[in-house]
């Protein structure tokens, strides 16, 4: 019988506390955290605002270290950033003074980044393809939607060819209209890449339409509360009786209606 392969990500019983900012103590935002992520998958992570969701992103980035506990990726305890594991955030924050080509480019022309670049003009042209803006590389960001610098962002993430994307609410400034386009465009730059994403989101129906599974959080201190595996084929849609169930379930868990 085949066995699956080790997780690619593992939180070991990952605690974190902040010094409170009245200076009595410390601030227990994670406790004990344990989930696997295994490579390949699409992971969103719920939970009540401010119980450390974007936090967990940024432990496994390497831009924190955890009070207790551990992370690991390929087996390898987390030490600091790398560009195996990339960072999107909720606001595009491109060069205004690059065109999106140039933006596109950037990470490439970093030293650290030079061996995985190749042709660096046609990888960018490449990748402007695949988030959907051919035609877009000599456009400054002011002259493109919001929608349309976020699938720059994600492309420049994918420029230095990471192992890992770490997505903070990457749609959440976006219009409804913009953001349920750009659902669908995340699932087929997913598919088309094979990378492993952890997405954090506060939208219910957004995590379940995207996602293999989702981890609901609880508030803080946060630990996980449920891992959700979603089972349902894609495409899915919001109007789907079985995301609607869905939906109920994640709802009571977070304690909040719909």
């Amino acid at each position: 019988m085949a066995t699956r392969e080790p997780p690619q990500i593992r939180f070991e019983k990952v605690s974190l506390a902040f010094a409170n900012a009245l200076g009595r103590g410390l601030l227990l935002v994670l406790d004990r955290v344990n989930f696997d992520v295994h490579r390949g998958e699409f992971i969103c992570i719920i939970g009540p605002s401010g119980c450390g969701k974007s936090t967990l992103l940024s432990l496994l980035a390497g831009h924190l270290k955890p009070n207790a506990g551990r992370i690991l990726v390929g087996g390898v305890p987390v030490a600091g950033p790398s560009s195996d594991r990339v960072m999107v955030f909720q606001n595009a924050a491109l060069f205004p003074w690059f065109t999106a080509g140039d933006n596109v480019a950037y990470g490439m022309r970093l030293a650290a980044n030079r061996d995985k670049a190749g042709d660096g003009k046609a990888n960018v042209d490449a990748l402007l393809e695949l988030v959907g803006l051919s035609g877009f590389s000599r456009h400054y960001p002011f002259e493109l939607s919001g929608g349309m610098r976020q699938r720059v962002e994600i492309a420049r993430a994918l420029a230095v060819d990471p192992d890992i994307l770490l997505m903070d609410e990457p749609l959440g400034a976006l219009d409804a209209l913009t953001r349920l386009t750009m659902q669908g465009e995340l699932v087929r730059i997913w598919r088309n890449t094979a990378k492993t994403i952890l997405f954090v989101t506060h939208d219910i129906d957004e995590a379940i339409v995207m996602a293999d599974r989702i981890i609901v959080m609880t508030g803080r201190p946060a630990r996980v509360k449920e891992e959700i595996t979603v089972g349902l084929p894609r495409p899915r849609h919001r109007d789907d009786p079985k995301v609607g169930s869905l939906s109920r379930c994640i709802a009571n868990l977070l304690g909040v209606s719909i």
